[in-house]
């Protein structure tokens, strides 16, 4: 049988090994590109701004259930929002506790919790560490003029207290300190972005690519017809910034930091199994629970058209297993038979996988096209295995 994140993989579904909770469907920022609340997904006007008793009590045992059914060694608790710590800090360790006690004694929980640290204090950090709950930053670089989208609801900057929130946990709690999700804008200059993160004392960096798709696309990128784009010249300002950053994440005299996304990007070049939805063809096993139980795909849908990440089951109804036979959700797990056939004739098909479902998406015509950022994909697995390649030469293998 050919291993998962290779062509030869036949879409045999893949239990869910990510649950992603919203703890609480509110955010006390308003930051001005949210595809969230700003976006073409207008479905979170209509739950509940915080997950009840009852919604968090059933998770736990879908969970629980999903968990015992395939033998699951370990999963991914995600506790996330909106902003989650809107909910309070022992809200989300109760919740991270009621998992771990309802699977499996021999199932670990990586339970973590994704903010935008404004809301981190002293007792939240402490609360969390002691549960055994890692904390992920959401940050737009390491300066104030990096973060100037990011504002609250008054308009006021988030900058100062989202750093004070940040140093804190570094200091307080490194143990518990999961990394910096950050999203790439090319108008910044790359080097200066990420060394601007460094004294925050990130563990883990995650670049994203901004959501867009060929309908909408993102700055900097035209849209128009995806049929076009592998034969037609294409600027690549993302990857140019992914490869600068690349190039002084990698010429380092010691390692600052992970970079999950080029350390993904290694690792699939040298024939290793994938791990994000980003790149590679592992199937998807990320599943999210809403405030109210509704069980969705991953967020990053919303970007697309209002409703996209719907599924129409809850957890009241529904046990993950039925989610996997949603046909949406086995779309995500078919490798690359639901890719565009000019991703299927790619030679960079096991390392890019299409690039981000979400990215994929025209209107009227679906997900079945390349990434809207193809070019600058092709830039980056190109620019990466070159460096590879003069690595191993120099290092005589």
């Amino acid at each position: 049988m050919p291993r998962r994140g290779t062509p030869g993989y036949t879409g045999t579904p893949v239990p869910f090994g990510q649950f992603v909770v919203k703890a609480h469907g509110r955010c006390n920022l308003a930051c001005r590109y949210c595809y969230l609340y700003a976006g073409p997904d207008r479905t979170w006007r209509a739950r509940p701004a915080r997950a009840d008793d009852d919604v968090l009590a059933r998770t736990a045992a879908r969970i629980a259930e999903h968990a015992r059914a395939h033998a699951l060694p370990a999963l991914s608790l995600v506790l996330h929002g909106g902003e989650p710590l809107l909910a309070g800090a022992e809200r989300l360790a109760a919740f991270a506790g009621l998992v771990r006690d309802s699977v499996p004694a021999d199932c670990a929980v990586h339970a973590s919790v994704q903010t935008n640290a404004t809301l981190l204090d002293a007792r939240a950090v402490d609360i969390l560490a002691r549960h055994r709950v890692r904390v992920g930053i959401s940050l737009d670089g390491g300066l104030p003029a990096h973060n100037a989208a990011r504002v609250d609801h008054a308009g006021r900057p988030s900058w100062p207290a989202a750093a004070r929130g940040a140093r804190l946990l570094a200091q307080r709690a490194p143990e518990a300190y999961a990394g910096v999700l950050a999203v790439v804008d090319p108008r910044t200059d790359p080097v200066e972005f990420y060394e601007s993160l460094l004294p925050l004392a990130p563990p883990a960096l995650d670049l994203l690519l901004p959501h867009g798709n060929w309908t909408k696309p993102p700055p900097g990128l035209p849209g128009g017809d995806p049929a076009t784009a592998p034969g037609t010249a294409r600027p690549t300002p993302y990857g140019d910034w992914l490869c600068a950053v690349f190039d002084r994440w990698w010429d380092a005299d010691r390692r600052e930091t992970r970079i999950r996304l080029f350390e993904e990007c290694a690792g699939l070049l040298l024939g290793l199994p994938g791990a994000t939805e980003s790149l590679g063809l592992d199937p998807v096993a990320t599943v999210v629970v809403e405030t109210d139980g509704a069980i969705e795909q991953v967020d990053s849908l919303k970007s697309a058209y209002d409703g996209a990440a719907a599924t129409g089951l809850d957890v009241f109804g529904h046990s993950f297993d039925e989610v996997l036979g949603h046909p949406a959700v086995a779309a995500r797990q078919a490798g690359p038979a639901a890719l565009a056939p000019a991703c299927r004739a790619c030679p960079l098909l096991a390392v890019c996988g299409g690039g981000h479902y979400a990215h994929r998406y025209r209107a009227g015509r679906g997900f079945r096209h390349p990434s809207v950022y193809c070019a600058d994909l092709d830039r980056l697995i190109r620019h990466a295995a070159a460096r590879l390649a003069a690595a191993a030469v120099g290092s005589g293998k």
